[in-house]
């Protein structure tokens, strides 16, 4: 089984291509893949399928075995590959939140990744509570891009210990599905400083789902305009909340190909 490894802004992927031979994966393999020491290593790995009336069908996995439901960057990896494969400079990406048009713009691509869930069922929360400002301490706010969102803004990023705050926020009972926790400054008019806390994975140096969510938090605090640049870890994405949806902008890389050994999956 042949694999690709990307990344974007650090945020990095193993990529299987189903679109020809189908690929059969299991929790336990996946994780095995996602180990860092004795695989490959991967935040997320994501699956490509063949779909009528999209461009292609990404599946998303992350590195503990779990299914995800979106992930922006690698939405974002995937679209490059397709229109590098293509030479056309559009795609439409299928995932579980729906279709995500995807453009070339010079050496960044961008992605739709549609409107935000601001309804407490559809995030979802365990219960009804004011989405700005919930019971948590922080009074963080809550968003879905497909995918749950807790948003915490802090005087400095840099002072949170996230190994520790991060999958206690991520368990929280508030969240019945877990949740992704990001913790943002503001460090100058429309620009955010951010470190995310990736539900099933981790401390990671880049998400873009939860840019968005934060971008969106943000501008409903009134922080900022919709239209904001974000640095994260592993460099700087750019997010701007359209009528039509979040639209988020950055730069992919591809790193190299390999293949397994099926010792190693058996």
């Amino acid at each position: 089984m042949k694999f690709r490894k990307m990344h974007g802004l650090g945020n990095d992927f193993v990529v299987l291509d189903a679109r020809i031979d189908a690929i059969h994966l299991t929790p336990e393999i996946v994780a095995r893949i996602g180990d860092r020491h004795c695989g490959v290593g991967f935040d997320q790995l994501v699956t490509l399928h063949n779909v009528e009336g999209a461009s292609v069908q990404m599946d998303i996995w992350n590195s503990d075995g779990s299914q995800a439901e979106a992930c922006g960057n690698a939405t974002r990896c995937v679209a490059d590959l397709i229109m590098s494969e293509t030479g056309e400079s559009h795609a439409v990406i299928r995932t579980v939140r729906g279709d995500l048009e995807a453009a070339r713009d010079g050496d960044m691509i961008a992605i739709n990744m549609g409107h935000p869930i601001l309804d407490w069922k559809e995030i979802p929360l365990a219960k009804e509570v004011d989405v700005d400002a919930l019971p948590i301490d922080g009074a963080p706010l809550a968003t879905s891009m497909g995918n749950p969102h807790c948003t915490f803004f802090v005087d400095d990023v840099m002072d949170v210990d996230l190994e520790t705050f991060g999958p206690k926020i991520e368990n929280d009972p508030l969240y019945p599905a877990k949740t992704n926790v990001q913790i943002a400054s503001l460090i100058a008019p429309d620009h955010l400083r951010m470190r995310v806390w990736e539900r099933g994975v981790g401390i990671t140096l880049a998400s873009g789902s939860s840019s968005c969510a934060t971008a969106v938090a943000a501008a409903r605090r009134g922080m900022t305009s919709r239209k904001v640049q974000i640095t994260l870890d592993g460099g700087d994405i750019f997010i701007d909340w359209r009528d039509d949806g979040v639209w988020m902008m950055g730069p992919v890389a591809y790193v190299f190909d390999g293949e397994f050994d099926d010792r190693f999956l058996a």
